[in-house]
């Protein structure tokens, strides 16, 4: 039997919350994954994570949490130091509060999961491929089910990463830009592959955002914080992965659902 995995996209504030304690449950009982992630960067109002925000998602059925260049709320980083099942990137240097990458276990099973952030328009971080590949060789010891999130601005770079690590890891799936592609496709050395798996949220705002904040800041060029609806109709989306015993994936597939 594969190995299934749930990836949930980028939960956006409370109306993202709210999503998953909508359509989770439904989607774990129509798929019934071994595995349930999600990325949380923007699960507390838009912006990082708390504590609490993330005690919430894991009561609602996440096994892990993973995040991006928006985990760095300070007064979550003492949680975040300590926390086995809340990933920040990888490559941050050394000195970074938290941990990049984690094997986790259920029923049996262990799953490894890479955190890793792009660099094109975004930090100046430590190579991703390189890192990720170090960690991919590191994890493949220990478990051939191997999960990359890769929260990167570029779907160049994505696309590039997913190449690279192609028969090395089971997965890589593209966070951070909250829209979701229709790239999702098994590479030929057996890497499923998505460029972005989208985001869970208001569905009708821009990237979970007020709309009329981002046409603001678009006309005017002043930059604002940017700040969630309270109401509207929101969505899910997600990709729902099988992986056989080889580490290899068998199956990806696209999921949407929404109000």
């Amino acid at each position: 039997m594969p190995v299934k995995v749930l990836f949930v996209g980028d939960i956006v504030g409370r109306p993202g919350r709210k999503a998953v304690n909508k359509f989770l449950t439904g989607l774990i009982k129509d798929f019934a994954p071994d595995f349930v992630i999600g990325n949380a960067e923007n699960a507390a109002g838009g912006y990082g994570l708390t504590e609490a925000v993330a005690l919430e998602l894991f009561n609602a059925g996440f096994d892990l949490l993973t995040s991006g260049n928006h985990i760095w709320r300070r007064e979550f980083l003492p949680y975040l130091a300590k926390a086995e099942r809340i990933l920040r990137p990888a490559n941050y240097p050394a000195g970074a509060v938290g941990k990049g990458y984690a094997i986790i276990e259920k029923n049996g099973l262990k799953l490894g999961v890479i955190n890793l952030e792009g660099r094109v328009f975004m930090r100046n971080l430590e190579c991703p491929f390189r890192v990720g590949l170090a960690l991919a060789e590191n994890l493949r010891a220990q478990t051939p089910y191997i999960i990359v999130d890769f929260h990167a601005e570029a779907t160049s770079e994505k696309l590039a990463l997913g190449w690279h690590l192609d028969g090395k890891v089971s997965a890589v799936i593209g966070t951070h830009t909250h829209v979701q592609t229709g790239d999702e496709r098994i590479l030929p050395e057996g890497t499923a592959y998505l460029t972005d798996v989208g985001m869970t949220g208001i569905r009708d705002g821009v990237i979970g955002m007020r709309r009329d904040q981002a046409i603001e800041m678009f006309l005017t060029q002043v930059p604002r914080k940017l700040e969630v609806p309270k109401t509207g109709p929101k969505k899910l989306e997600a990709v729902y992965l099988e992986i056989e015993n080889t580490g290899k994936a068998s199956f990806i597939k696209r999921l949407r659902v929404e109000d």
